[in-house]
């Protein structure tokens, strides 16, 4: 990730820039095949705090709420970055965040007791949370949670984590649910496939490719992926697998790519041939 301490939105975001959009997936949603209707609800807290003339504070945190989820173990893998959340109400979520903000403002004042006086110019520190629903169908719900957050530095940074619930059987779909590929091969083709997918980076000499700025030898799959109709997508954060000027990096493996290794039940929900 990046300089500054990490304090993840949410007790532990403190460096993550959020100098370009979330990328968004299929959006299409459909409702989920159960007598319960599937609802969807969100919260908002937005604060600041002047610390000194000099420096000034912000939290933010945008969340969603399933309140037709019942199933705790899978409300822990949706709301894994909150960590000691157990009432996943709105009330509960909402006195959650107050507290997280709290604390945000707190640990700050605490640690900037000894050099809050060196600070020279004016600045504006924050620390943001955001999760965005990205896709909804064939029972599985797919999310992106972004924290970024600037505390001093050339820059602020960000983070991104990308996951899919598999709602008919209450779980957080990992890639051996998808496909019994072996991750060497996977890496051969995410190396091959870099490029397909292009970050927005240019400099003096126009468009950058991301393989320009790779930092690492073999692109291993990570656990933030999500998929749609045609690819299976691996979402990088920055300074990942490639330099902080790339930015996040997504590369997509197509069906086609993963065919004779796909799962019988994965293959059948999603309609693949």
């Amino acid at each position: 990730m990046k300089k500054s301490a990490v304090v993840l939105a949410i007790g532990i975001c403190a460096s993550f820039v959020s100098c370009k959009e979330e990328k968004k997936v299929d959006v299409a949603t459909s409702s989920v095949p159960s007598t319960e209707k599937f609802v969807v609800d969100s919260i908002s807290v937005k604060d600041s705090l002047v610390m000194s003339p000099k420096l000034s504070l912000e939290y933010r945190s945008e969340v969603l709420l399933y309140p037709s989820v019942k199933n705790k173990a899978l409300l822990d893998s949706i709301y894994f970055i909150y960590k000691g959340i157990t009432d996943f109400s709105k009330n509960g979520m909402q006195d959650f965040l107050q507290k997280d903000k709290n604390d945000y403002f707190d640990e700050t004042k605490k640690r900037s007791k000894d050099w809050l006086s060196d600070i020279t110019y004016k600045q504006s520190w924050y620390t943001s949370f955001k999760m965005t629903q990205t896709s909804h169908k064939n029972d599985f719900l797919q999310m992106e949670y972004l924290s970024s957050a600037y505390e001093g530095g050339a820059h602020d940074n960000y983070w991104f984590s990308n996951r899919v619930f598999d709602l008919k059987n209450s779980k957080k779909l990992t890639l051996s649910d998808i496909t019994t590929m072996p991750e060497a091969k996977i890496s051969q083709i995410l190396k091959k496939n870099m490029d397909k997918i292009h970050s927005g980076t240019t400099d003096s000499r126009g468009d950058v490719k991301n393989s320009d700025m790779l930092l690492v030898d073999v692109i291993e799959p990570n656990e933030n992926f999500y998929f749609d109709e045609k690819n299976l997508y691996f979402h990088y954060s920055p300074y990942e697998i490639a330099a902080f000027a790339a930015g996040d990096i997504v590369i997509p493996v197509s069906w086609v790519e993963l065919q004779g290794t796909l799962k019988p039940e994965f293959q059948q929900r999603l309609n693949l041939k």
